[in-house]
């Protein structure tokens, strides 16, 4: 159910999104890039962050 909500507010904005999954991680940094260089890209980087399973992050 959390990563449902992440990918509602992913949407909405996406550095949120990634915000909630990484805190203020470089992954946070590079989604706020990329959200000011375009919507899209930073929507498809949030999603691609959200959708990731903890368990393959070491």
């Amino acid at each position: 159910m959390g990563n449902l909500i992440r990918i509602i507010l992913a949407v909405i904005l996406p550095p949120v999104g990634v915000f909630l999954k990484v805190g203020l991680g470089l992954q946070f940094w590079i989604n706020i890039l990329l959200t000011l260089l375009g919507y899209i890209p930073g929507l498809v980087h949030a999603i691609w962050i959200v959708a990731q399973d903890n368990r393959a992050r070491v």
